[in-house]
């Protein structure tokens, strides 16, 4: 097995990344990871492990000079970390990373794929004078990796999925328990009644606005956020994207009053932001309606099987059919134990 780097996502085929990603979801995904690339607070190197000339394995390393992001600092996920400078192995945003490896691989070849990756982690960490991290990784991901390195992980939070069985949202709801089920459409009721306009706009036609309302969100739950910079954020993805998130909106006369931010992807909607102006709402359970219901409505009219939730408030996605599973962080192996 081969392993090389390359600096740039684009020197890799698509479809050829995509093969290995479908199975890990969007934040691995090549125009997911693409649209980051840019960033300006980390440095990217492309881990490619190839086989007889296949793609077998593969993981983004970022570099880190400054984390923005509290979630992703270790020193303030882990206790008695020290601040260090950081290699982050795999997706950098998105809370769910796991290594890349090809379905097909035989268990000692799926293993030798994985030392691949976590060798050249390991030793641009030591170039970089920075320690290897894989965050927010699955279950089996972190079982992998614990013992590809040595290691052992520690649970950070839980991930959450709607699995969407059948083919309406009528279906969804009888999977549900009978009080779930009234209290669910007692909330859609209320929010159809309340009078908003719904629209479905691309990201593109609204992101100053929704950058607005995410910050609205932010401040909300103590921590500030600028609505300038959340309106850049989201541009840039609308850009990085090609403008194929889905927008849910709700609007009051010509203000957008709140709105949801999903995506597409392997058969899964995965909601990704949303914001509220919190002095115009009528409380009509605006939240539950425009991050629950209407993606799964539209999840439904696309075919997908699954609304992917990810982090927090994991009561409130269980009580509406949510699946949860742990997400752990492992430290990966040293050079000199590479």
């Amino acid at each position: 097995m081969i392993l090389t780097l390359v600096p740039d996502i684009g020197d890799v085929p698509a479809a050829r990344w995509d093969a290995l990603s479908a199975q890990a979801g969007l934040y691995l995904s090549h125009r997911w990871l693409a649209a980051q690339q840019q960033d300006p607070t980390a440095r990217v190197h492309y881990a490619l492990v190839h086989d007889d000339g296949h793609l077998v394995a593969a993981a983004p390393l970022y570099v880190v000079d400054t984390e923005p992001n509290d979630l992703y600092r270790v020193h303030e996920l882990l206790p008695g970390r020290a601040p260090a400078r950081t290699l982050l192995a795999g997706a950098r945003r998105g809370y769910l990373n796991a290594p890349l490896l090809h379905p097909l691989l035989t268990p000692a070849r799926r293993r030798k794929a994985l030392d691949r990756l976590v060798t050249a982690a390991a030793t641009l960490a030591a170039t970089e004078k920075a320690v290897p991290w894989w965050l927010y990784v699955t279950d089996e991901a972190a079982a992998e990796l614990a013992d590809a390195c040595g290691t052992k992980p520690v649970q950070l939070n839980q991930d959450a999925r709607i699995p969407l069985p059948g083919t309406t949202f009528d279906d969804y709801l009888a999977a549900l328990p009978s009080k779930r089920r009234v209290t669910i459409r007692r909330e859609r009721r209320a929010f159809a009644e309340a009078g908003y306009e719904r629209r479905t706009l691309r990201l593109s036609e609204c992101a100053d606005t929704a950058g607005a309302l995410a910050a609205q969100l932010q401040a909300r739950h103590g921590h500030l956020a600028d609505p300038a910079v959340m309106a850049a954020i989201l541009r840039d993805q609308a850009e990085g994207m090609a403008d194929s998130g889905t927008v849910h909106a709700a609007f009051t006369g010509r203000h957008m009053v709140a709105f949801s931010l999903a995506y597409h992807h392997a058969g899964t909607v995965w909601l990704r932001s949303t914001g509220y102006d919190y002095a115009r709402l009528r409380g009509a359970h605006e939240y539950f309606n425009l991050v629950y219901y209407l993606p799964i409505e539209n999840a439904y009219a696309h075919g997908a099987t699954a609304l992917h939730l990810g982090m927090e408030s994991l009561r409130a996605k269980v009580l509406r059919g949510a699946t949860a599973s742990p997400l752990w962080a492992v430290e990966g192996r040293s050079e000199t134990s590479a």
